[in-house]
């Protein structure tokens, strides 16, 4: 049976007719070639197929595409639309937190995700939500650095916005 459907993602709608069986991770890399997003353990465990749904980090192997119907989806594309590094891809490349790179978009996913619901985060709480995607190369101290300055620059940009907005 084949499900006519709307998915809206990275900010571009999309009519789609699938089987109802399939995964988001499936349509999301064969059907709309959204290759960012990787395909680890397709049990949940992994985290590297962790994509945005609604702002919340998510594990695309265990969504049926069809239930995030109507659901704003972001995948690591979406954080560089232009080409150009993103403040969070930035910092994962100054500390060196990209190693073999194959966790690294649900990482950068994850850490979109949690900082935006949490824009002041300690290193320990960074640790914490870290530790739920695995890193095959043990990356993680520089993974935590990354995404602590990068929380740092955004917290510093935000207080100069409002110091002009002020003036």
């Amino acid at each position: 049976m084949i499900q006519l459907m709307e998915l809206t993602v990275n900010g571009e709608r999309h009519d789609l007719a699938i089987e109802p069986r399939r995964t988001l991770v499936d349509v999301l890399r064969h059907d709309l070639g959204l290759t960012g997003t990787h395909v680890g353990c397709e049990h949940g465990i992994c985290g590297a197929c962790t994509v945005l749904v609604d702002g919340a980090p998510a594990r695309a192997c265990l969504i049926f595409a069809a239930q995030v119907e109507g659901a704003e989806i972001r995948t690591v594309e979406s954080l560089s639309p232009e080409g150009e590094l993103n403040d969070l891809q930035q910092c994962f490349s100054e500390h060196h937190g990209l190693q073999c790179g194959f966790c690294t978009p649900g990482m950068l996913m994850l850490a979109e995700g949690y900082l935006a619901e949490e824009p002041e985060p300690t290193t320990e709480e960074i640790r914490e939500v870290v530790a739920s995607n695995l890193c095959r190369c043990t990356g993680y101290q520089t993974i935590v650095e990354a995404i602590d300055d990068c929380a740092s620059r955004r917290r510093a940009a935000f207080q100069e916005q409002l110091a002009g907005s002020r003036v």
